[in-house]
């Protein structure tokens, strides 16, 4: 396995494992054990990926940062050597800005920035903790056990972007059936693409209301990018798409993920629950995006010219998978880093990328995660596991990882 660290042209391609490596660590919160191997071996490795063709595996923190803030590095998913997920007839195109370089990728991402700025965001905040509160309210009135995906994680961060993108929460079960599917990589091409396509239509639609009748809403402000000249049609419901995904899909697993995790360390989830002091819950929970990363496929570029980066040439034309779940767990920047600790600084995490493609909506997520996992906790102090821990159901069949379901009870 020594040769996979440089990947010299006679390597016999039995010697390179397959990416992604299956998970078979007995803790879900981990690393596959694979990962850690090769992080052990050296920050690069050569891997295979589902067409055959390889690409460098980045392992460690440092280079990970270095590689996703340097602009020989390219996000264009059209670019020679770019690492696809899956095949093109899977449905895998490009969502938005997000797989775009500058300066398209920055005019574009411009045009949505203002909403997510952190003074907006945290104007937001008393709203969601009455979002949050309510939920809340409804279960301990209800019966238990519960699913808290279905009763909690899911409808925060859906009523949360719905209000800010203009969509009615009343579809919030059409888009979210859908999104599912699209992030599921057990669904048939013909399945995701079909559920792509639902969701752009009714987008698309709600886009043409508000260009004809703008609203203050931020589907409205991207409806005037429209009328102005600025996007296509096109374009605009590529944006509204990527932004309803990410604004909910995501921040839902974290938030059920997370609970389990506490739930499963609780000498850590009695901190959270004892702090009155908001610094610390929101140091806990950049603990939490360090030690939980949702997004197990790796952050994923093309290179376009050559880099000699930790003793090794990747040469232009070759790709480059960021695994941030590995890199957050670099012992060499984090001491003792697979246990669970929420006093420790953890603000260097990689969970949201780095770079000019670092994750837009993160303040908003941030926020999110800091009022759910300083209120929840504390107004049901009881609050458990309702089924054993071997019947969680984890989302190995998904671009972003969560579970199925969470019972709990209190």
């Amino acid at each position: 396995m020594a040769d996979t660290l440089t990947g010299p042209a006679h390597q016999a391609p039995d010697a390179v494992p397959e990416f992604p490596m299956p998970r078979e660590s007995r803790c879900p919160f981990d690393p596959p054990p694979a990962l850690k191997e090769l992080q052990g071996r050296g920050p690069l490795a050569k891997v295979r990926l589902w067409d055959g063709s390889e690409s460098w595996l980045v392992t460690r923190y440092a280079e990970q940062r270095a590689l996703l803030g340097d602009p020989r590095v390219s996000a264009d998913t059209d670019r020679p050597g770019y690492p696809t997920k899956a095949s093109p007839e899977a449905g895998e195109g490009k969502l938005s800005f997000i797989m775009m370089d500058d300066p398209e990728h920055a005019r574009l991402r411009r045009m949505v920035t203002g909403p997510f700025a952190v003074k907006k965001v945290e104007a937001l905040r008393p709203a969601v903790q009455r979002i949050v509160d309510g939920l809340i309210d409804d279960m301990l009135a209800g019966p238990a056990p519960v699913d808290l995906v279905d009763a909690f994680a899911l409808p925060i961060p859906s009523l949360v972007i719905c209000e800010l993108l203009g969509v009615p929460y009343e579809e919030h079960e059409f888009f979210q059936e859908n999104t599912k599917t699209m992030v599921r990589t057990t669904a048939t091409p013909e399945e995701r693409g079909a559920a792509s396509r639902e969701v752009a239509g009714y987008l698309a639609k709600l886009l043409g209301k508000r260009v004809a009748e703008p609203k203050g809403d931020l589907l409205s402000s991207i409806a005037g990018r429209v009328t102005a000249g600025d996007l296509t049609h096109q374009q605009a419901t590529e944006m509204a798409l990527l932004l309803l995904i990410a604004g909910h899909e995501t921040t839902a697993n974290m938030i059920a993920l997370g609970t389990l995790a506490l739930l499963r360390h609780p000498d850590q989830l009695e901190l959270l629950r004892e702090s009155d002091d908001p610094r610390f819950v929101a140091g806990a929970v950049e603990e939490l995006l360090r030690y939980l990363h949702i997004t197990h496929l790796g952050r994923r570029r093309a290179v376009t010219e050559d880099i000699e980066i930790a003793g090794q040439v990747i040469r232009a034309g070759e790709g480059v998978i960021m695994v941030n779940e590995i890199g957050n767990r670099d012992p060499e920047v984090f001491a003792d880093p697979d246990r669970l600790d929420l006093t420790r600084d953890a603000r260097r995490h990689v969970a949201f990328g780095f770079g000019v493609h670092q994750c837009l909506g993160q303040p908003l997520a941030r926020m999110e995660l800091q009022v759910v996992y300083g209120t929840l906790y504390k107004r049901v102090p009881t609050l458990k596991l309702a089924a054993p821990m071997e019947d969680v159901r984890f989302k190995n069949d998904a671009f972003i990882y969560g579970v199925h379901e969470l019972p709990v009870s209190w």
